[in-house]
């Protein structure tokens, strides 16, 4: 069975006090063995994060990585300095990067292989907009976003990868996709993933995103090919995302 992980992305949220009484919240709460807890914060408080949650068993990581490894580039963050702060994860590909950057498929996918090149695990964000939807393209699009991600890892190394459906229209809408349309994306994503290596598809995590709360956490969670979810807003609330967490660890 294939461990759920839950990831709060606190995006561009946070500061020093008060990250401290919700990380403080996090640490604390017993119950949760079952399943993986990370939460995803502003490089400027990376320390802060490994400070608290170091020897609780809660990981920590980045919200995004540079594709280049060191040199002139201005405000970017390398791999290396991410791990420089224990940082077990990044996401590459988040919707909001894609549509405000203009980072291209084939960026993401550098992004992704910088940091497994220093043993950082990539989450993959990966989903379609509502007009992409509705005219018929989310198999296309997101085979797009993966195809990009395999033809530069290598199906083997997609082992060390996490994949995130976020479709575009439910992230901060508070709008969701229902349950059978978050399994249908998770299951043919995993099925494309067989495509090229059975075992890896089997393993690999396939976490849910986009207005992930705990009305619906249970239902989302109880899902065959929903490995976790990946949490926006309510990773800043605690008692929103524990209740979210401990979904996840009654059926997992």
């Amino acid at each position: 069975m294939r461990r759920k992980l839950i990831v709060g992305n606190w995006k561009m949220q946070g500061a020093l006090a008060q990250n401290q009484e919700l990380l403080n919240s996090f640490f604390t709460e017993r119950g949760l063995l079952s399943v993986d807890l990370a939460v995803l914060v502003p490089a400027p408080y990376l320390a802060q994060a490994q400070g608290q949650l170091q020897g609780t068993g809660w990981f920590w990581g980045a919200q995004d990585v540079s594709d280049e490894v060191r040199g002139a580039f201005t405000g970017e963050v390398a791999a290396s300095m991410l791990l420089d702060f224990g940082s077990k994860f990044t996401t590459v590909g988040h919707s909001e990067r894609r549509q405000r950057h203009g980072e291209s498929d084939q960026v993401v996918a550098r992004k992704a292989q910088r940091a497994l090149d220093v043993g950082i695990t990539p989450i993959v964000c990966l989903g379609e907009s509502l007009s992409e939807r509705e005219r018929g393209e989310t198999r296309s699009v997101v085979r797009r976003q993966l195809a990009a991600i395999i033809d530069l890892l290598g199906a083997s190394a997609m082992a060390q990868t996490v994949l995130a459906y976020e479709p575009v229209w439910a992230i901060g809408t508070g709008r969701s996709a229902t349950a059978e349309q978050a399994q249908e994306v998770h299951a043919w994503l995993r099925g494309q993933m067989g495509e090229h290596d059975d075992e890896v598809a089997g393993k690999l995590r396939i976490l849910y995103g986009g207005s992930v709360k705990p009305s619906n956490a249970v239902e989302l969670m109880a899902l065959p090919d929903v490995d976790g979810a990946l949490v926006g807003g309510a990773s800043l609330v605690a008692s929103e995302f524990l209740a979210i967490a401990h979904a996840a660890a009654r059926v997992n």
